[in-house]
């Protein structure tokens, strides 16, 4: 091969490689470029909040909002229940009141040391009643639950004369109301029931009972005693 044509070779292969440096420089280029318009997207996005709401400052401390919902307060769910099953032992059915009862016709109960005036007047009605239970179309359960309830309800609030609703038994088997004599035994049992007679025709009569609790019961006795 002739020198000029060894030139003409060398020129050409001279041409080919700068076209390929020159296309390999524009790949690295465009790629670099596409990287960087792609870090400006991802930035630009993340930056979108902030440049939307501007500028903020921290708030101070006792300005901070409380965001928390006041929680309700807990059920005493189990308090309940105990309280329920005191009551329950509290108030047997298999109480005796044979010997506590008086004799006469309504039988009529006071404690040691309340004198017979007091039954005398709270049979005649001289006493206010203050506050009424209602045991109509409860069971036996039921309702010695809701007496005992009421009871230490009304003392606890001061309450001196209730009459208790037990109903004359009309549709019992017999003509017999069943809860009677099962309510004259629960209220025997609590401490705070001073007496009780059967309520005057107006105020419920074989239906019901008038109770005396403790507290304005003590003050009559002395002050009957008083010369």
């Amino acid at each position: 091969m002739s020198k000029h044509a060894l030139k003409i070779t060398q020129l050409a292969d001279l041409k080919q490689v700068k076209k390929e440096i020159e296309r390999q420089a524009a790949d690295a280029a465009a790629k670099l470029a596409a990287r960087i318009e792609a870090e400006k997207k991802i930035k630009a996005e993340k930056e979108l909040f902030a440049n939307s709401v501007g500028r903020v400052k921290p708030l101070l401390a006792e300005k901070k909002a409380n965001l928390l919902p006041d929680l309700p307060p807990p059920i005493p769910a189990q308090k309940q229940l105990d309280e329920q099953a005191v009551l329950r032992e509290a108030l047997s059915d298999e109480w005796d009141t044979g010997s506590l009862l008086d004799t006469d016709e309504a039988l009529s109960f006071r404690r040691p040391g309340i004198g017979a005036d007091v039954v005398r007047k709270l049979r005649k009605g001289e006493w206010s009643v203050q506050k009424q239970l209602d045991l109509h179309n409860l069971r036996t359960e039921e309702a010695r639950d809701a007496l005992g309830r009421f009871i230490r309800e009304s003392h606890k609030n001061g309450i001196r004369c209730v009459r208790v609703v037990h109903g004359k038994g009309l549709g019992s088997p017999g003509k017999v109301s069943v809860l009677k004599p099962k309510v004259q035994s629960w209220l025997i049992q609590k401490n705070q029931v001073l007496a009780f007679v059967q309520a005057t025709p107006a105020q419920g009569g074989a239906g019901a009972l008038v109770v005396l609790l403790q507290g304005g019961a003590a003050r009559l006795a002395r002050a009957e005693a008083a010369p």
